[in-house]
């Protein structure tokens, strides 16, 4: 059976027809349209120019924001206000017509069963995805089922509080993951302690002009692979961060592997190994235990396609 995988992403929308073994043709690429009625009529686009590339009987969407149980409709979605309740299933089946099935899944949940199922988690079991970008997103898998929850939030990884009365959240909480673990947290850190230590800074300085509003993660990055003490030392807390974010999932679901995905993880090692060594840290009964693997993310920008066309495959 041909499946169809979008993924609605803040820049770009991204789509697809996938094969059973995670393949990828009739590819397309379209930017976000800012209005919800053009995102829908997007999708059909892609849908009509891929049509004839193959049967496609479902179409599984990938969206960033929060999904209800039905995996119809989206719950709440920060970047686009008219999606709150918004029957985004109904709106595209009854646009495309054809009888065909639309399936939607919250887009780090669908990342995270393309690491699962195609990429760097092939062969685990039990497997939690951490989405590291701007925000922390994730996924759970738990003996082979993606983790929904009750009411379809199970895996908003990047909101469990871990500093109490901390640093503000867009969630309005205080003290989430996300602000201690993200590329948004990356670049506080990183400017935080250029200001405090300018002479070991030059780099990061001059990449972003001594100007706070123009620094952006990948500054940072590169500033960090020419050697400088600031920027490496901002990867350092929030690899510790992440590690002390994955030791507490461990501590109540045990999984055997972690996946981590995201722009910032790109870096690898630089971000990797902290959060290696702070997950042995702060993980309960270390010296006693068996230590999942943490593995960077394989399907790259691709596994929000392949996943939500899975999960509509199997659905």
């Amino acid at each position: 059976m041909e499946t169809l995988g979008i993924d609605i992403g803040g820049t770009k929308i991204a789509g697809g027809i996938c094969d059973e073994k995670g393949n990828i043709r009739c590819l397309q690429r379209v930017p976000t349209p800012e209005d919800a009625a053009d995102i829908n009529a997007v999708v059909a686009g892609i849908y009509q120019r891929c049509k004839n590339d193959g049967d496609i009987r479902s179409i599984g969407i990938s969206a960033a924001g929060n999904v209800a149980s039905d995996r119809r409709t989206v719950s709440f979605a920060a970047n686009l206000p008219a999606w709150n309740q918004y029957p985004l299933a109904d709106a595209i089946e009854n646009l495309i017509g054809d009888g065909v099935k639309v399936v939607v899944e919250n887009d780090a949940n669908a990342a995270g069963w393309g690491e699962y199922r195609f990429g760097a988690g092939r062969g685990s079991r039990d497997m939690i995805m951490i989405t590291v970008g701007t925000g922390v997103g994730g996924a759970v898998i738990v003996n082979g089922q993606l983790a929904r929850g009750g009411f379809g939030m199970a895996g908003e990884i990047g909101h469990m509080v871990m500093v109490p009365d901390g640093e503000a959240c867009g969630c309005g909480l205080l003290g989430c993951a996300e602000q201690y673990a993200s590329g948004s947290a990356l670049e506080r850190f990183a400017w935080s302690a250029a200001r405090r230590q300018p002479c070991q800074s030059e780099h990061l300085l001059e990449a972003c002009e001594y100007d706070r509003s123009k620094l952006i993660g990948p500054m940072v990055r590169d500033a960090a692979r020419q050697g400088d003490p600031t920027a490496n030392e901002a990867f350092d807390r929030i690899g510790e961060w992440l590690g002390r974010l994955m030791a507490n999932l461990a501590s109540v679901l045990d999984p055997d592997t972690f996946v981590i995905g995201g722009g910032v993880a790109e870096v690898g090692g630089m971000l990797l190994d902290p959060a290696r060594a702070a997950f042995s840290r702060y993980l309960e009964a270390s010296m006693y235990r068996q230590h999942a693997s943490i593995l960077e993310a394989k399907a790259g920008g691709m596994a929000g396609v392949i996943g939500a066309a899975d999960l509509a495959r199997i659905d």
